[in-house]
């Protein structure tokens, strides 16, 4: 089809939706149905002991493989019916399974709040982009939280699933997403610390490479962008990737605090951290700052998911 696969228009399409149209409503949301399958799964599951990790890696297993074979079966079964059907239809189960507008708009709303030093609200925003406790955040510590969501989750949100699509299609999109799901809310310490076990591993396997490149990716963006330092990313991110409890998460947000040039701080008796020299106070500028990195490395993240998918359907 006009010398590109079907794979490559409906990637881009999917971008395209995703910009325009944004998220479905939560009904019809694939991702909303894996998280019930979860939530149906950890009803019924043990949580404590080798019964909790088996019942987990069960759990990931099935819940992988459910929703990773539906989406294989749904794909086989539009590429049969019409290509053109492949694209469209299949471009709208993509999107659902990555985000850029929805996390522009959250941290962008934070930061407005924040400039109108609306500091009820911003706590009350906050969940959206973070799990911790937000009721106590001053405005820099919710700024910094922001900063580090954003910067977090452009592995996971959208480089990640771009790459799983680019190298398995719509079945690893979407494998990915389910794993990525079992971890955001079972893969936590305390009550979950054995029945999460399982999925908080595999994902932060699935996302090595995605937060690397990520990480590289926000560097050369930094490069680029007025008001960003590449060098000072470069050199944080060598310095402190290294300092998050997660092996991924410390390689986008210390690469964006020395970008920015302040330090990320998170308090907290289980996976506290400080990326970053503190240069200067966080502002609700550098928010906005941080959504323009996000998608320098989205449009750069998206060129080589495209350049990916073009390699894999010419060799396969």
């Amino acid at each position: 089809m006009w010398g590109f696969s079907d794979d490559f228009y409906l990637l881009a399409l999917a971008v395209l939706l995703d910009l325009v149209v944004g998220e479905p409503p939560a009904r019809i949301h694939p991702t909303v149905w894996i998280g019930r399958t979860v939530s149906r799964a950890d009803r019924l599951s043990p949580r404590e002991g080798w019964r909790g990790l088996l019942a987990g890696a069960l759990m990931v297993l099935v819940i992988t493989a459910l929703w990773g074979g539906a989406a294989y079966f749904a794909a086989l079964g539009l590429r049969e019916a019409h290509s053109l059907a492949y694209i469209l239809v299949g471009a709208a189960l993509l999107k659902t399974t990555f985000a850029v507008k929805m996390l522009h708009q959250a941290a962008a709303k934070v930061g407005r709040l924040l400039a109108q030093d609306n500091l009820a609200q911003v706590r009350a925003n906050m969940s959206s982009l973070v799990s911790r406790d937000t009721t106590q955040l001053t405005p820099e510590q919710a700024a910094s939280a922001t900063v580090e969501s954003v910067s977090e989750n452009m592995s996971d949100s959208f480089i990640g699933p771009w790459l799983a699509f680019a190298l398995f299609g719509l079945p690893g999109a979407v494998a990915y997403r389910a794993v990525n799901t079992l971890d955001s809310m079972i893969g936590y310490h305390g009550v979950y610390e054995y029945l999460g076990k399982a999925a908080a591993r595999l994902d932060d396997l699935l996302n090595l490479a995605p937060a690397r490149l990520s990480g590289a990716l926000l560097v050369a963006a930094s490069f680029v962008l007025p008001g960003l330092s590449g060098a000072g990313a470069w050199r944080i991110m060598k310095r402190d990737r290294s300092r998050t409890q997660s092996p991924n998460a410390g390689w986008t947000m210390s690469g964006m605090a020395g970008a920015l040039g302040v330090q990320l701080e998170k308090v907290s008796l289980q996976g506290g951290y400080r990326l970053g020299d503190p240069a200067r106070t966080l502002e609700p500028r550098d928010i906005t700052k941080s959504i323009q990195s996000m998608y320098l490395v989205a449009a750069l993240g998206l060129a080589l998911a495209l350049g990916l998918t073009y390699l894999r359907d010419g060799l396969f």
